[in-house]
């Protein structure tokens, strides 16, 4: 009876924990931690973590569109300043879909976002030789669900440090 109730108590703490997750952030191209709360010399300078934390991961997309929206044009621009400072760093994009329309739609619809990121990545000084593109379509969610919330999230392109 005992081992009963531990592992009730245990799966309770469980999902209180991911009931409290802060995703307020999670929209708006910041990223994971978007900067905040993190100490001085916590992330390696030109890793991944340092350009989720000081400058933001991901731009996200409108419904069935792969033009940058004007709001996250800033993300973009951050992100070749920090891709400018670390000029050895090498990315991938990836363009991903909200789970609605088929694979090969999300999937095509994932690489034109990519690319979208990728092109205005070079437009603002960034070579090409250090871009690659990949597209997930909807097979990645950041977002389970089937929400307008995580749809959003779902419509994104994400620069990864290789």
């Amino acid at each position: 009876m005992q081992m009963k109730l531990l592992g009730a108590l245990a799966a309770a703490a469980l999902l209180a924990a991911c009931a409290s997750e802060d995703n307020s952030g999670a929209a708006t191209g910041a990223g994971a931690a978007g900067g905040a709360g993190l100490a001085s010399g916590a992330v390696r300078p030109g890793s991944q973590e340092d350009l989720v934390a000081n400058v933001g991961d991901r731009v996200f997309f409108d419904t069935d569109s792969s033009s940058v929206r004007g709001d996250q044009r800033a993300t973009l621009e951050r992100q070749a300043g920090w891709l400018g400072q670390y000029p050895q760093v090498q990315v991938v994009v990836e363009g991903h879909s909200d789970e609605r329309g088929t694979r090969e739609y999300n999937l095509a619809l994932g690489q034109r976002r990519g690319n979208a990121a990728r092109d205005g990545l070079v437009a603002l000084g960034v070579s090409s030789a250090r871009l690659s593109v990949v597209s997930y379509g909807k097979d990645r969610p950041a977002a389970l669900g089937s929400t307008p919330d995580a749809w959003a999230q779902n419509r994104r392109a994400v620069t990864v440090v290789r």
